[in-house]
């Protein structure tokens, strides 16, 4: 692996599971190279922003429970074959770190994965995708995926961020007044347009069509959500009745985060040409 700067230490939490540590007077954060996965991330001054699971499995071929899995090429089920697995390829192998500097205020890291035979025999395309991470006072996220190939690939995706909340009872999410939604908590799909603030009450699992900024409070502070190349927002919790079945997350942990996410959900597929990019980003802001 690349050298990499005095605050960045890499761990091994579990058996040849590499994470890299990041202690920096702007924040402290945790990143795994298996998913280019953005475990924990607390600036300075701020409790937590990220919430990942303790039940987490540190394991290659299983996704991370928290922080920011990267759900590529696709969002959710394959479209078109459900044995494939859900959410795509990236979040499940190990990625490379290709870079990795002290910018003063802030650390950044690059990590890179491209096409090889065992991504092929699930997604037989050419592709070189690049995570670019800088963690500081605020931490910004983008995904750029790159057509090495001569044809043509579609794609969807999400930066599936879980956001650390004191009570998700207490959550209000602005930003999406008047968006069209639609709601898949339970399998259904029940259009609707959102009118005010979002309140949490239960399992919610919606799909925004949305390229707003959003903004959540818990009582205790304001998180801002800032997206780019994103025309999707997803908001999503369990819930205490799916919550009890998730194998790596605590029952009652439920109540202590809220996924919002920047993404382009089905319905908004983005095609990439030969030779061309297309990059997700999001920034978070704490206030």
């Amino acid at each position: 692996m690349i050298a990499t700067p005095a605050c960045v230490r890499l761990t091994y939490p579990a058996k040849d599971y590499p994470v890299l540590e990041i202690d920096h007077p702007s924040c402290r954060a945790r990143v795994a190279l298996h998913g280019a996965h953005v475990m924990e991330w607390q600036p300075a001054g701020h409790e937590p922003v990220l919430y990942c699971s303790p039940e987490t499995v540190l394991r290659e071929g299983k996704a991370i429970r928290g922080g920011i899995p990267i759900c590529w090429p696709w969002f959710n089920a394959h479209p078109t074959d459900p044995s494939k697995p859900a959410h795509g390829i990236a979040r499940n192998r190990f990625w490379q770190l290709t870079d990795s500097q002290d910018g003063g205020e802030s650390v950044e890291l690059r990590f890179e994965l491209k096409s090889a035979d065992a991504t092929r025999a699930i997604w037989d395309q050419e592709f070189h995708a690049i995570v670019e991470v800088r963690l500081g006072a605020e931490l910004h996220v983008s995904l750029s995926s790159h057509n090495p190939g001569s044809t043509p690939f579609c794609m969807t995706g999400a930066l599936h961020t879980y956001l650390a909340v004191d009570d998700i009872a207490n959550v209000e999410i602005a930003g999406l007044d008047g968006a069209s939604f639609v709601e898949t908590a339970g399998g259904r799909r029940e259009p609707g347009v959102q009118a005010g603030h979002i309140k949490v009450e239960g399992e919610i699992d919606r799909i925004y069509a949305s390229t707003s900024t959003a903004t959540i409070r818990d009582g205790r502070r304001t998180l801002q959500i800032h997206k780019h190349g994103s025309a999707s927002t997803i908001v999503w919790n369990p819930g205490p009745e799916k919550a009890a079945n998730l194998g790596d997350l605590p029952a009652e942990d439920f109540r202590r985060f809220i996924c919002v996410e920047t993404a382009n959900a089905p319905g908004a597929e983005v095609t990439i040409e030969p030779g061309a990019h297309h990059v997700l980003r999001t920034r978070i802001a704490v206030s």
